[in-house]
């Protein structure tokens, strides 16, 4: 099997190219919380001082159309989920967790479908829906198939208001396909106090162990119950065994009369039994944060590889996100399946990748492989097509809303510790002109930016290219290139060679922001414009004096002249 990672819409990719009982292992972490939206705060040099925001996932579970269309698919496909939702739906009405069952109804129907006979779920969410998604998943996996609740105890309590303890758990339901899942038992490391005290006998070759019972809890075993080392006893073990483990060693009687106990030595010892409540995993820190607002760390997601799946089994995340569960998987040398609805994500991967597991081979599909696919992104999903476009390029973009004519960043290497920066502007629409050219010359006037990437999906004008080569050269790696440069579709499909060097690794990313930084242009507050004095000689023709702006009003709502009256 080839490891993938899809760009799309998890339930149609399931649906195309997941073949039934495929998978061994499945992890999701779906979003949702009623009054958040999912930001990725990327802490690259494209952010800047104050990291960008760029809208990765908007909450859109909301009841309308397509939670509609989705409990007519369920009704259609499983009548037993369908009557649970219908009473859920009873209680919940047309509310925002009654759209996210509905749509996670009909993904959770899939991911049971691929999973092997010995196949596992996690499900990871938090306690605003974690209750609902229980039964939801009992009704789908069956309640005897229910395994464990396990209770990710977060370092971070959030959530600390007057009337409600802050919460510090995430909520991990862990279900089978049936009975004979793949389990397999792991142990955390020992507390060096606990090893200190319970350890606490070395035997001739240094080797520390412990004294451990030998009485059986049942008093009533008339077979066990037999004198040994002058000792009457119910025994757990056979007097066979107990006499066996005597000429071993492993039997020892402190002092004559006293009750036999079992040696145990802390090399045989795995470990600290685990629990369900894993309280021994902290957040995400140092080099491994992202900036995703809903990373997990990466000892978390290998536990769950580790205990649930064997090397060479194929894990699924369906929700991929920053990419930590198919960072474990490579890892842990399985096969690994990764799906994300948004061109962001596939980026973070695959820098993730490139960084941390520059060895590691996949592929990745649902990405434009031709112009005609292009077009078709630019139109079903322009924000989509902006995030690909951008990335292409080897930029990240600023996201969604007002942009100030830049839709995408790209910091390059010119030389040693030294990087430039580039302004990206997306125009996917059929007409362009030079006006365009001239507003990314504008921008990157203002930016102090060293170049422009113009993109656009059919070739340019000559208006076009006389306006662009009318802003002149820049000296880059790759020779002396024009400071704004025009790429169409069919150079982003094949990929542009822009003369820059990008994709810079986490290392580089960190110096190359203190680099860029100190050429950004400084950003005038308003706050601090206020705070200026006021004009000492009034310009010619203006009054004598000036008065100044109540602190209030913002300085972009200058009092317009007024017009004067045609009557």
């Amino acid at each position: 099997m080839q490891n993938t990672l899809y760009f799309g819409d998890n339930l149609h990719v399931l649906r195309e190219y997941i073949d039934d009982e495929s998978v061994d292992l499945i992890y999701l972490d779906p979003p949702f919380n009623s009054n958040a939206s999912y930001n990725v705060l990327f802490k690259t040099p494209v952010g800047g001082p104050s990291s960008a925001q760029i809208h990765a996932f908007e909450d859109t579970w909301r009841w309308g159309r397509e939670a509609e269309i989705a409990m007519d698919e369920i009704r259609r496909c499983s009548n037993e989920t369908f009557k649970l939702l219908t009473a859920m739906k009873d209680f919940l009405g047309h509310s925002d967790v009654m759209a996210y069952l509905a749509m996670m109804a009909l993904r959770l129907i899939e991911l049971r479908r691929v999973l092997k006979t010995n196949g596992t779920l996690y499900l990871h969410c938090d306690p605003t829906a974690s209750h609902y998604l229980k039964v939801l998943l009992d009704g789908i996996f069956r309640v005897e198939n229910f395994r464990n609740e396990i209770s990710w105890r977060r370092s971070n309590p959030k959530g600390l208001t007057k009337i409600n303890f802050p919460n510090c758990r995430d909520v991990i339901l862990r279900y089978s396909k049936n009975g004979h899942a793949t389990f397999n038992k792991i142990f955390s490391q020992h507390d060096p106090a606990y090893v200190e005290k319970a350890y606490k006998y070395l035997d001739e070759n240094g080797r520390r162990y412990r004294l451990l019972p030998l009485l059986n809890p049942n008093d009533d075993r008339p077979n066990l119950t037999y004198e040994f080392l002058g000792v009457t006893r119910v025994w757990r073990w056979t007097q066979q065994r107990m006499q066996k483990a005597y000429e071993d060693g492993t039997v020892v009687q402190l002092k004559p009369g006293a009750v036999p106990q079992y040696k145990k030595y802390l090399d045989d010892s795995g470990g600290r039994t685990i629990t369900n409540d894993w309280n021994d995993i902290l957040l995400v820190s140092g080099n491994e944060s992202l900036g995703y607002p809903t990373q997990k760390p990466l000892s978390l997601l290998e536990r769950i590889i580790s205990v649930s799946s064997n090397p060479g089994d194929v894990v699924l995340d369906p929700f991929c996100g920053c990419g930590t569960a198919v960072h474990a998987a490579e890892k842990l040398q399985r096969n690994w399946i990764g799906i994300d609805v948004t061109y962001l994500a596939i980026q973070l991967i695959e820098d993730r990748m490139k960084t941390w597991l520059p060895l590691a081979k996949y592929v990745v599909d649902g990405i434009p492989k031709d112009p005609l696919a292009g077009r078709r992104l630019a139109k079903n999903s322009p924000y989509q097509f902006q995030l690909w476009a951008v990335g292409r390029v080897g930029g990240q973009s600023r996201g969604q809303g007002a942009d100030r004519g830049i839709d995408g960043e790209i910091i390059f290497l010119r030389g040693n510790n030294d990087f430039g920066r580039g302004i990206v502007s997306v125009k996917a629409g059929r007409h362009v002109n030079p006006d365009m050219i001239r507003a990314l010359r504008g921008t990157m006037e203002r930016e102090n930016a060293d170049l422009g990437i113009f993109i656009c999906m059919e070739a340019p004008t000559k208006e076009m290219k006389r306006e662009a080569a009318s802003c002149g050269l820049v000296d880059l790696p790759g020779g002396s290139r024009p400071r704004i440069q025009i790429v169409t579709i069919d150079d982003l499909i094949v990929g542009p060679n822009l003369g820059i060097v990008t994709g810079l690794n986490s290392i580089q990313n960190v110096e190359a922001a203190r680099v860029v930084d100190r050429k950004r242009p400084k950003q005038h507050q308003p706050e601090k414009l206020r705070r200026e004095p006021m004009m000492k000689l009034p310009i010619s023709g203006g009054k004598a004096s000036q008065k100044p702006l109540p602190l209030e009003e913002p300085l972009s709502t200058l009092s317009k002249p007024k017009r004067r009256s045609s009557k």
